[in-house]
């Protein structure tokens, strides 16, 4: 019998595309969003999915719908997500961030520890490894606030297993990107929305800081296997994994290429280089998820590239203001 799931950051950029993956697998899925955009929110049918409109700071709420729901799975996927966003206001990522995730251990503690939880972690919870490939095992020491709001919430996950005997599995992922991205300070949909618009991207960075760019479908499979293969134990078990990718570029590589992918190279990206609180360079080593689970990279950068810029244009009625 398939199992009730719960999404935190359902709308979101990885959580649409899990809703819907999710749901082809038959699964009954609850998503919890705070967002009431309704042009946004049409993107997923009610068919798919029943929707909770509320924030996982609401302990109190967070309970009643594991309870009520039968909650049996939760991916928390929700989160501030932005890494200016938390240099501008540290306080407020670090409460939705960790006390969100802390909340939400603290309720399957309180309710049933056999619920399987799956936390979306990130490549910037390791902090600056000089030019190295991050391997899991890697010591934790970011120092940013948006990166070791992750960093905290990974090594509090990893404690709620040691201490509590919970199902966990921590992913650790690269840059996303794919359409229905709405976060425009992204620098994928932002350049793409300025091209259409005919104008000049703005770096804010040097634009030599290097990523891993992983196409959300990709991800989202990694997610899947992960959830998968912790559902298969009978003793409680924590996993741990990176998601990276082949293609690991600077943000100007990127940029260029979306130029010449739209035929926009005239409109040069301009360099501002006022972001200096940032890591330079990350690159995960994803060798453990390739061997384990048999997961593989099946999107180009150029093919995720091609369908992302599509979107856009199909859907730039909705970036009008």
């Amino acid at each position: 019998m398939k199992k009730n799931i719960l999404i935190t950051g359902g709308m979101g950029l990885l959580g649409k595309p899990l809703v819907k993956f999710l749901s082809k697998k038959k699964f009954k899925i609850f998503v919890l969003d705070k967002s009431k955009n309704k042009k946004r929110n049409k993107l997923i049918s009610k068919n798919i999915a029943s929707f909770v409109y509320g924030n996982f700071q609401n302990k109190i709420l967070l309970k009643k719908i594991i309870k009520n729901k039968k909650i049996k799975i939760i991916f928390h996927t929700g989160a501030i997500t932005q890494v200016l966003q938390g240099l501008r206001d540290p306080y407020g990522t670090y409460k939705n961030n960790i006390m969100g995730t802390v909340n939400i251990l603290e309720c399957i503690r309180e309710i049933d520890p056999s619920i399987l939880f799956v936390y979306s972690s990130s490549d910037k919870a390791y902090g600056e490894v000089k030019d190295k490939n991050y391997l899991e095992n890697d010591n934790l020491s970011s120092i940013y606030p948006y990166d070791l709001s992750k960093t905290c919430s990974d090594l509090i996950c990893q404690s709620y297993f040691t201490v509590y005997k919970l199902n966990v599995a921590i992913v650790r992922c690269g840059n996303l990107f794919g359409p229905g991205d709405f976060n425009l300070n992204r620098i994928i949909p932002e350049t793409i929305i300025s091209l259409i618009n005919n104008k000049r991207i703005k770096i804010r960075s040097s634009g030599k800081l290097v990523r891993d760019y992983l196409y959300v479908d990709d991800a989202v499979n990694a997610y899947y296997m992960i959830m998968k293969t912790l559902e298969k134990y009978k003793n409680k078990k924590l996993l741990i994994y990176n998601v990276g990718s082949k293609y690991n570029l600077s943000v100007l590589q990127l940029v260029n290429l979306i130029l010449d992918l739209m035929k926009k190279k005239h409109l040069k990206p301009i360099i501002m280089n006022k972001s200096k609180q940032e890591i330079n360079f990350q690159k995960l080593n994803d060798t453990k998820i390739k061997r384990d689970l048999g997961w593989k990279q099946k999107v180009s950068l150029k093919s995720g590239l091609f369908k992302t810029i599509r979107w856009y244009q199909d859907n730039y009625k909705l970036f009008k203001k």
